[in-house]
């Protein structure tokens, strides 16, 4: 799996140079479903470029990409999924902070991760059981409690009727926490509970292309990952995420 790793990261780091050097007098805007939800060209030709290269270092895998054109998914052993540009909102207005992720499912869990940043140039990997890396330094999640730790959250941008729900989590974590951030990219935000930055992070619905890769890297660097109410993911579908350094029990915080 080593190699497969390896031919990962070179296509990953290429797509990268494409969000770093975008034209930004060249990006097509396209309104998706919901309130924020974008689309633009870089997303498709992203994708484009991850797939065909994900089918040439392992063709037995089935893919399923955030701009659609998925292949038969049922009973495949492996599986890519895939966020060409999480936090395209980010990417549109110029924010450099998107990030790439791919992941790859065994069964329908997570088993291989890469997720790259490539403002920043930082480099997440995992494989089950091998340990999380950064730009290949090894990383574990950090060992502080809520109330010197940093609370990531998301606010269900894209589901009006979940927004007031988020808001009131957000209150209960902040209130109770060192500070909190919002980035706008789940991609960002997991990767940096992996890296002992920040403590928790939550989302009442996201899809399985936005955690997928960087699932394994969090559990990977010693943090847990459940649904907001503490139950196992599925990662064939939306769902709602909590991750955490597991330090303390983070569900008597939800509301």
């Amino acid at each position: 799996m080593g190699d497969i790793l390896n031919k990962i990261i070179v296509l990953i780091k290429e797509c990268g140079e494409l969000i770093v050097n975008a034209d930004r007098n060249d990006i097509d805007i396209e309104n998706k479903d919901g309130i924020g939800n974008y689309v633009t060209n870089y997303d498709t030709l992203i994708q484009e470029k991850i797939k065909a290269g994900l089918a040439r270092i392992m063709p037995e895998a089935a893919f399923m990409g955030e701009e659609g054109d998925d292949n038969n998914i049922s009973n495949k052993e492996y599986l890519f999924v895939v966020d060409p540009i999480d936090g395209t909102a980010n990417f549109a207005r110029d924010l450099k902070l998107s990030a790439i992720s791919i992941g790859l499912l065994k069964n329908g869990k997570p088993f291989l991760g890469v997720c790259y940043l490539p403002y920043v140039n930082e480099l997440y990997t995992a494989i089950k059981d091998e340990g999380a890396y950064l730009n290949g330094k090894k990383i574990h999640v950090s060992n502080k409690l809520l109330k010197d730790g940093i609370v990531y959250s998301g606010c269900a941008p894209y589901y009006e009727d979940l927004r007031s729900r988020s808001l009131s989590l957000l209150q209960s974590f902040a209130s109770n926490a060192a500070d909190f951030r919002r980035a706008g990219s789940a991609v960002i935000e997991l990767c940096n509970i992996a890296a002992g930055r920040a403590e928790v992070y939550f989302e009442l619905k996201i899809q399985p292309w936005d955690f997928c890769g960087a699932s394994i890297i969090v559990l990977e660097a010693g943090g847990t990952l459940t649904t907001i109410d503490g139950n196992e993911i599925d990662y064939l579908h939306p769902s709602s995420v909590l991750a955490s350094n597991g330090m303390e029990d983070y569900n008597k915080y939800i509301v």
